[in-house]
């Protein structure tokens, strides 16, 4: 079984408490061949929240301990991301996955572009937090 972002399979998880349902992997979802998941929900960050984005690098920089995630707030929520990406990770392997399909641009999810941390729609190259510690566990990630 893979995963997918929750929030992808049609459940209300986004920063602003809505799903952003793909018709792929809903069905995916409704067929129990995937696993949702949610790395910010997984870190007990509640839903709707105030949405975030990465600064200083992507998410392999913030595992690395060289970037931040903070809140449009200016709350630093880095570690929260860093404790979802694990417990996603956490997820794939007990279910043995071996692709997970994420949300585009998200900071936990993003895929090869994420937002730029100004709060102002800007994308740029990198990936989210979660995407980039699957990807170096050698899970697949597929961009949705």
């Amino acid at each position: 079984m893979d995963i997918a972002s929750a929030c992808l399979a049609g459940i209300p998880c986004r920063y602003d408490g809505q799903a952003r349902e793909d018709a792929h992997v809903k069905k995916l979802y409704d067929d129990g061949l995937i696993k949702p998941v949610c790395p910010e929900c997984l870190a007990q960050l509640p839903v709707p929240r105030c949405p975030s984005e990465i600064t200083g690098g992507d998410g392999h920089d913030v595992l690395s301990g060289t970037a931040q995630v903070l809140a449009q707030d200016g709350s630093d929520r880095t570690q929260a991301f860093i404790d979802g990406a694990n417990k996603t990770l956490q997820e794939a392997v007990a279910c043995g996955a071996q692709r997970a399909y994420l949300k585009s641009r998200s900071p936990s999810c993003g895929c090869g572009r994420i937002y730029d941390g100004s709060f102002t729609k800007t994308l740029r190259h990198g990936d989210g937090v979660a995407c980039a510690l699957l990807k170096k566990y050698g899970i697949e990630v597929i961009e949705t």
